[in-house]
């Protein structure tokens, strides 16, 4: 799938050291998985979770998803060994925790190659330096680690999560100077629909590619809240249509809905319809 196109409505965890939930993982309609190494992964189990994620991944049939391996810090015991020997598996990218610099970028470059890297941002030092960070040539993509920001922050859970908002529109701020994908935090209360949904449009109305999961349940509603909705489809046709209309005539500008339609429009209705067709290949 295109990698400017791929959707990112749903990106769900799953532990690196079960076998079980691996499996379970590639008949789930999530457009990316993180494969877990760090926090669903007990320190005694992290060597041999790297082994038993490698031959899942070696094995297949995750389809079009997005494939993402997030490693352990390299500031542990861990993290460079995972790095090493998954370096080749079958993933898109790597998911490098607590990123405070670009400098923890290169390091994970230096052992890597050329994979794309993908960043936690959930350090006061990784929202201040969220802008160079994304600037990284590896860098395609930004994870919000809303739990430890929270509690780096000291900070109250609220429903609108106001003490977060800087930190979460300055992340977005740096992905968009950059031309990197940037997805919400987790939302913990995993069977609460009704929270979900309202942190899901919240997350897409700051303007989130979509929305970290820790549960198969959650899958529906990410899914749905970070997807053009039918009107939003029409409206984008509409307005490709007006304005391709006057471009023909040569006369007058494009008006849609009482509203005139110019350049930039035309540009967020592409992307729009872009969108519904990559979701659409999705199946």
């Amino acid at each position: 799938m295109d990698a400017a196109t791929r959707p990112y409505r749903s990106v769900l965890y799953i532990p690196g050291s079960k076998e079980r939930a691996l499996d379970k993982a590639r008949g789930l309609p999530v457009d990316a998985i993180i494969f877990d190494l760090e926090d669903a992964v007990t320190p005694d189990a992290k060597p041999a979770a790297r082994d038993t994620l490698k031959a899942a991944l070696t094995q297949g049939g995750y389809g079009d998803k997005a494939r993402i391996i997030r490693i352990n810090g390299l500031d542990t015991e861990w993290g460079a060994d995972d790095a090493k020997v998954l370096k080749d598996a079958d993933a898109h990218a790597f998911l490098l925790p607590k990123v405070n610099s670009a400098a923890d970028v290169q390091a994970l470059a230096d052992i890597v190659g050329d994979a794309d890297i993908w960043c936690m941002i959930e350090t006061p030092l990784g929202v201040f330096n969220a802008l160079e960070i994304a600037a990284h040539p590896s860098v395609k993509g930004f994870v919000a680690g809303t739990n430890d920001l929270a509690k780096e922050l000291n900070c109250r859970s609220r429903d609108d999560r106001l003490p977060m908002m800087f930190a979460l529109q300055q992340m977005l701020l740096a992905a968009r100077a950059h031309g990197v994908v940037c997805v919400d935090g987790v939302y913990n209360q995993y069977l609460n629909e009704e929270g979900l949904a309202v942190e899901c449009e919240q997350g897409r109305d700051l303007g989130f590619d979509g929305k970290t999961l820790i549960h198969p349940a959650q899958v529906e509603g990410a899914n749905k809240a970070f997807a053009p909705t039918e009107a939003e489809i029409d409206l984008a046709r509409r307005q490709i249509a007006a304005h391709e209309e006057i471009e023909r005539t040569g006369q007058g500008v494009a008006v849609v809905d009482g509203k005139i339609v110019e350049n930039l429009h035309v540009e967020t209705a592409l992307k729009t319809l872009a969108k519904a067709d990559a979701i659409a290949k999705m199946g």
